[in-house]
């Protein structure tokens, strides 16, 4: 009874006795159905049965009606949760009152009253609620008519009824229609909404509802999401979804991020939400230290967003740059204040610094994201930078992890390690055989390396120059019409990393499945549409495969096969000859390593020219296929010598800046 004085305190007394009154009537209209008041065959009694008999209705429903929460929500907000819950209500109270009726043993009380009121009652109850909602909504629709902008939703019945539900509370948008891509669904209509479709064109209905915004219902990815999208942007019509998940949880108290959203890329391209083992990656995250490398890049940024969803007890962040772990500093202090976080700026080829840093923040998982990815920059003059960092670094920081007894160890590789044809893919490759030689050498910590393709809007990918040049009033330029990548989404990515990291076995290579493969010549024109512009006003042009590029990127090498893991969208890459790849770490240090990092005297001697790297590289990666420049005088009076001394785990000193 406490709880029942706090809920009618809350809601007012009007609703329960607007109820009561509804019972009360429904109880005198049961006796009018069974058998007439003013007939000969009512009993001599009815009115003291009616007398006694109806207050005590009264009480019994409105105690069910109430112990049941039937006034949680306000009646015009009613939906089937509180249909069913007046349901559930209804039937207690028939039966309580039923066993009242017989406790109280009235003479010549009709039997069949107590099947007839029940019914009656219901229908009754569910009249006036949902009068008061169909009465709301008018009122809401009224207002919304003369100040919400017109909307068209595009997608199947299916996918447009939960969108529906979702606008109408807003006050900004008005849906007027539902363009379906199933020709059997049009001229049917849903929640008092026409559905219209083929052989209807969409910029005809748009025109004709006066729609200049279509929201977008559905499943990323789908052909026919893909067509409607099409369509939409050729009636120059401006796209519109529904915010992500993580919008609706960071919404502020008034909803802003709440309302729908510009259409973006990924929502084009993206692909069904990632399943992860959130028990399996909370048992290995929740409470221990992470540290990522590379964090202030794309993955690794997003890497630490996982990481802190998931409650590690310290997050360590290293970076050689000042300014992206500036950066990423204030957002995880905004978003994640109460979570311990140290920030580190270090160089991954600084093997005594890492170690350093490792022993004193002994972290339990480590994600190794650092890395020299682009790949023109790293085709020439600076190719043995690529090799340094990407290949000295994964040793160091893999040897740092075992050192401080870290459990995990997970390198972030690339498909453009599969048959490399660029110094920045081989140098990927020849980081996954050192990790591979590495994990031999520590067989507690458990390493493996994790390859997938192109992540769309990280940095240095074609999405930011596309938009940059979009902006810029064109042109945009595509190396090749046929040049095609894989693609997927930085969270995406992010928590295949991590999944891969739980169940990876030590010195396995795992492939993300990328999907379909995307022509860049195709995003490239998706991204003109999305921003509301034509070919002809931002035309594409072609300027050629740059130094190093491929027209196709493979997950796999010719000699390798894959085989199934437990997750559907990972799959472990087996080398054919993977017994017998060993890998000299000493030798390879001794290759790359600065000459004056070594010990003692420096041994002078010019820095390796881009066709000495290549030539090392492809006695290193087999599979490798340089693209060897002319020779220049400059370059030909470079000689790659090897120097004698230093060993692969020496600090480069010298750079402090990769």
């Amino acid at each position: 009874m406490k709880l029942g004085r706090r809920t009618t305190s809350r809601i007012g007394w009007q609703p329960p006795l607007s109820d009561a009154a509804v019972v009360a009537l429904a109880w005198l209209a049961s006796f009018v159905f069974r058998f007439s008041l003013f007939s000969n065959n009512a009993p001599a009694n009815i009115v003291h049965i009616v007398v006694f008999s109806l207050p005590l209705a009264v009480a019994v429903w409105s105690a069910c009606l109430l112990g049941f929460g039937a006034y949680r929500t306000p009646w015009r907000y009613t939906s089937l949760p509180d249909v069913r819950r007046l349901a559930t209500a209804a039937g207690v109270a028939a039966l309580a009152l039923a066993a009242a009726l017989l406790i109280a043993r009235l003479p010549n009380f009709p039997r069949s009253i107590v099947f007839i009121h029940p019914l009656l009652a219901s229908v009754a109850l569910l009249a006036l609620r949902l009068a008061a909602r169909m009465r709301a909504e008018r009122t809401s629709l009224g207002a919304l008519r003369e100040s919400a902008q017109p909307l068209l939703v595009l997608g199947s019945l299916d996918d447009a009824a939960p969108v529906l539900q979702t606008l109408r509370g807003s006050h900004q948008w008005r849906a007027v229609a539902i363009y379906s891509p199933v020709p059997a669904e049009a001229g049917r209509s849903l929640q008092g909404m026409d559905v219209l479709g083929p052989p209807l064109k969409l910029g005809a209905a748009a025109q004709q509802l006066g729609a200049r915004h279509a929201l977008v219902a559905g499943a990323a990815g789908s052909a026919a999401r893909r067509l409607l999208l099409e369509q939409a942007s050729d009636a120059r019509l401006a796209l519109l979804t529904l915010p992500r998940a993580d919008d609706w949880l960071h919404a502020g108290p008034a909803g802003a991020n709440a309302a729908p959203r510009n259409l973006e890329l990924d929502d084009l391209l993206g692909r069904e939400a990632v399943q992860l083992d959130v028990r399996g990656l909370s048992e290995l995250l929740a409470g221990r230290c992470a540290l990522v490398t590379g964090a202030g890049g794309s993955i690794g940024s997003e890497l630490c967003r996982q990481l802190a969803r998931f409650g590690v007890g310290r997050l360590v962040c290293l970076d050689v740059s000042e300014f992206a772990i500036y950066q990423l500093e204030q957002e995880l202090k905004a978003r994640h204040p109460e979570l311990p976080i140290v920030y580190l700026t270090a160089n991954v080829r600084e093997a005594e610094r890492l170690r350093q840093l490792f022993g004193a923040h002994q972290p339990a998982v480590v994600f190794h994201a650092a890395a020299y990815k682009h790949v023109p920059l790293m085709e020439e003059d600076n190719a043995i930078e690529a090799v340094r960092t990407n290949v000295l670094g994964t040793v160091n920081a893999a040897r740092a992890a075992a050192a401080c007894g870290a459990r995990r160890f997970v390198l972030i590789s690339t498909d453009k390690a599969v048959n490399p044809t660029n110094v920045m893919g081989a140098s990927k490759r020849l980081a996954e055989r050192a990790l591979q030689a590495v994990a031999r050498e520590h067989p507690d910590t458990r390493m493996v390396a994790v390859r997938f393709g192109n992540v769309l809007g990280s940095s240095g990918s074609v999405v930011p120059r596309f938009a940059q040049q979009i902006a810029a009033g064109g042109p945009i330029t595509v190396t090749h019409p046929d040049i095609v990548r894989y693609f997927m989404t930085i969270p995406e990515a992010a928590q295949l990393v991590l999944q891969a990291g739980l169940m990876g076995e030590s010195g396995e290579i795992y492939v993300l499945d990328m999907g379909e493969p995307v022509k860049i010549v195709e995003l490239a024109r998706l991204m003109i549409r999305l921003s509301g512009k034509t070919e002809d006003e931002i035309p594409v042009v072609f300027s050629g495969l740059r130094p190093g590029e491929k027209l196709y990127e493979e997950l796999l090498a010719d000699d390798e096969t894959t085989l199934p893991t437990p997750h559907p969208k990972l799959r472990v890459a087996r080398h054919a000859d993977a017994d017998t790849q060993a890998l000299d770490l000493a030798a390879l240090g001794r290759a790359i390593t600065p000459a004056d990092s070594a010990p003692g005297p420096a041994l002078p001697r010019p820095e390796p020219g881009g066709d000495a790297v290549k030539a090392l590289l492809a006695t290193l990666v087999p599979e490798y296929r340089p693209q060897i420049r002319p020779a220049h005088p400059a370059a030909a009076a470079s000689s790659f010598t090897p120097s004698p001394a230093p060993a692969a785990n020496q600090p480069d000193r010298a750079r402090t800046h990769p």
